[in-house]
């Protein structure tokens, strides 16, 4: 029997996210409280980024086929969201007058935000429902 995907470096993928939750809620929260008027987009798009690494935590915690396809589509938006916002953000820097979590590719976060979505998207493709180490329930 195949380890679930929840567990092992599963664990740590869902650690990581829900790290990147915790983080990028307390930004995003801080920044909307005390500077919106500052930068509404970046903040926003903070408050965005914490929705989804949320999200995909939960999702990545639970074993049924729902709960993977809502992980495969948080973590597709995630790897979007990072791509887009961090083009964004070299494209057009005075629409951000703060960073976000997603910002330059996640650089103020060691680039975390750019592997994060790949590595969570082999996860999951390789623990998919009737894949080859997929969770059968």
């Amino acid at each position: 029997m195949q380890t679930p995907r929840n567990r092992g470096v599963g664990m740590l993928i869902i650690t990581a996210y829900g790290i990147f939750a915790v983080s990028a809620t307390a930004r995003a929260l801080y920044q909307s409280v005390f500077h919106f008027a500052e930068a509404p987009v970046a903040y926003l798009l903070s408050a965005f980024a914490a929705l989804v690494y949320v999200v995909a935590t939960v999702a990545l915690s639970r074993r049924s086929v729902a709960a993977w396809k809502t992980a495969m589509s948080a973590v597709l938006i995630e790897l979007f969201g990072v791509l887009g916002v961090g083009l964004w953000t070299v494209l057009v820097p005075d629409l951000f007058a703060d960073d976000t979590v997603w910002s330059h590719f996640g650089s103020g976060y060691g680039y975390v935000p750019l592997v994060l979505p790949v590595v969570g998207l082999y996860w999951l493709w390789r623990h998919r429902p009737g894949g080859p180490r997929g969770d059968h329930r």
